[in-house]
């Protein structure tokens, strides 16, 4: 269902999923966090997205008011990113998504800190 058609309803949980309806929305919140973070930052973190996306996802955040986009003027220009209020409220909700996969999670993959997956064979590609 496009988002368009999933703001048309009143329904609370369609204008939640409308505003967290991709799959990287979520990961940017959990990543962001509690602190602010520049772009290139966001990028390194999540390196599975393309930047494209990444940048597209958060125009979207910030047009649903779940993100802030700092502008510095300064040489060169500057971008620091955080949550909202909203946004923040989120988090003890993705805790829980988090809690809920842990219990019936397939060991055989692994997460680093930042979402990011690593089969066991990166993961000791990575330690060493």
């Amino acid at each position: 269902m496009v988002k368009s058609e999933l703001m048309k309803y009143s329904c609370p949980l369609g204008k939640a999923m409308s505003a967290l309806g991709s799959k990287w929305k979520p990961i940017i919140v959990l990543v962001i966090k509690d602190r602010k973070l520049r772009f290139g930052e966001l990028a390194v973190r999540i390196n599975v997205i393309s930047r494209k996306v990444l940048t597209d996802q958060l125009k979207e955040m910030q047009n649903d008011g779940l993100i802030i986009r700092e502008e510095f003027k300064e040489l060169p220009p500057r971008v620091e990113y955080s949550l909202t209020e909203k946004g923040l409220a989120l988090l003890p909700i993705l805790y829980l998504l988090e809690e809920w996969e842990a219990k019936f999670d397939n060991k055989e993959v692994q997460y680093d800190k930042d979402c990011n997956v690593l089969d066991s064979k990166m993961k000791k590609a990575a330690e060493a």
